[in-house]
């Protein structure tokens, strides 16, 4: 555990947490880590919702699944992400998504009810957690709504512009990169595949992007169908 405390002390859940009072807290809060293979299930639907997971090393996956195997990333969480938190603290009786292990992965498991209650010794770093919990509830709020605006568009080129254009605005840059590969990006974005490419090709092709695995640039605004 030692080697990921100063991962601990940037994260926005232990915000204003001294190193010292994080060892402690670990302890209170029965944390465990735990480590994972490459799409070895973390979180399963239908399990009870009692931790919050913390990625210490490589990517996890959020995705929600129907009847018939369809498969919707809800979002792609990298090393310092957290997840769990918004189904543990609502007290939801099963979780609705799976989490997967995107690729061999250490994760820290919380028990959420224990970062809830504070301790018989009502420390002020203890109080100091919860405030922190209720931030990261909000900014996953937001990027949530951000995936609705997206996905929410009629068509896949609307659907591809609205992610480009909320990422290139987010990094202040015309030029980034992107968390997904080409099947991930579909279907964080909920449509085929195939249609994804074909999109991202015309769009190249008309001059609007260039793209290269996962690194884009927008080189002008196009939003005909």
């Amino acid at each position: 555990m030692k080697e990921y405390i100063n991962l601990l002390t940037k994260h926005p859940l232990f915000n204003e947490i001294s190193e010292q009072d994080i060892y402690y807290l670990l302890e209170c809060l029965s944390a465990k880590k735990k480590s994972f293979n490459k799409d070895e299930v973390i979180f399963e639907a239908g399990d009870s919702p009692e931790a919050v997971g913390i990625v210490m090393s490589g990517s996890v996956y959020v995705v929600q699944e129907d009847y018939w195997g369809g498969r919707n990333i809800l979002s792609v969480i990298g090393k310092g992400g957290i997840f769990g938190e918004a189904f543990s603290c609502a007290d939801a009786k099963a979780l609705p998504v799976s989490v997967l292990s995107r690729e061999d992965s250490d994760i820290l498991l919380i028990d959420c009810k224990k970062i809830l209650t504070t301790c018989s010794s009502a420390c002020v770093f203890h109080t100091s957690l919860i405030k922190n919990l209720m931030k990261v509830l909000a900014n996953k709020n937001i990027f949530l709504t951000r995936k609705m605006e997206h996905i929410t568009k009629k068509t896949t080129r609307e659907k591809v512009l609205s992610f480009l254009s909320e990422r290139a605005v987010t990094e202040g840059k015309n030029t980034f990169q992107i968390e997904f590969n080409r099947q991930e990006l579909a279907d964080y974005l909920a449509v085929d595949r195939s249609a994804l490419s074909y999109t991202l090709s015309r769009m190249k092709a008309e001059g609007l992007i260039d793209y290269h695995k996962n690194t884009f640039r927008l080189k002008d605004k196009g939003y005909e169908n």
